[in-house]
């Protein structure tokens, strides 16, 4: 019997009516059984300075790294800005990547979604990403991708999704980061016992 998946869920936007914390709050409804997806947000996490990271991590810094340590995988639901990372993920990513040496994003899995109401859907913002999950030593799931354009037309005023072939994709997702995560984590193993 394979263990329950659980899934880290960050989105990359601190607005309340954020179309990416709807994108999560979708996710977390459409997740299969085998996965549970619990959310951080990044609110409280402040601007990343080493001088304050020398002192010893803020609180909402240890929270963070702890609900990431405990994660199987994470779910970065995330806009684009200015054709990159928003600048609450990118900080929270930087945090989350200290020490280099043993941070908590080595070897982790993770999935990206981002929505936007422009006609690329984030596809700039995750390439970018991409470079901070390679110096992070991460493992992406690199399909399917959820590249929601638009996306004032796929939810609706209480922030529910209502396109069908999205959510038809956001469960695929999950499924494939599910059988990923699974995957890694045996190849991982195999490696410890040699």
């Amino acid at each position: 019997m394979v263990k329950r998946l659980k899934v880290l869920g960050i989105a990359g936007s601190l607005r309340h009516a954020s179309y990416n914390k709807a994108l999560l709050r979708a996710a977390i409804k459409l997740a299969p059984d085998s996965v549970e997806i619990t959310t951080f947000d990044l609110a409280d996490i402040p601007l990343y300075n080493q001088d304050i990271e020398d002192q010893g991590d803020p609180e909402p810094v240890k929270s963070f790294k702890q609900a990431i340590a405990k994660a199987d995988a994470l779910l970065i639901c995330t806009p684009e800005y200015n054709y990159s990372i928003p600048g609450v993920m990118k900080n929270a990513l930087d945090w989350a990547s200290r020490p280099a040496a043993s941070s908590v994003l080595d070897e982790k899995p993770v999935a990206v979604m981002g929505a936007s109401t422009g006609p690329f859907g984030t596809a700039r913002c995750q390439m970018a990403l991409y470079n901070i999950f390679s110096s992070s030593n991460m493992h992406p799931l690199n399909f399917p991708q959820i590249l929601i354009a638009e996306a004032d037309k796929k939810f609706d005023d209480s922030g529910q999704l209502t396109d069908e072939r999205t959510r038809k994709l956001i469960r695929d997702t999950l499924e494939a980061l599910a059988e990923w995560t699974h995957m890694l984590h045996r190849g991982k193993n195999a490696r410890d016992d040699t």
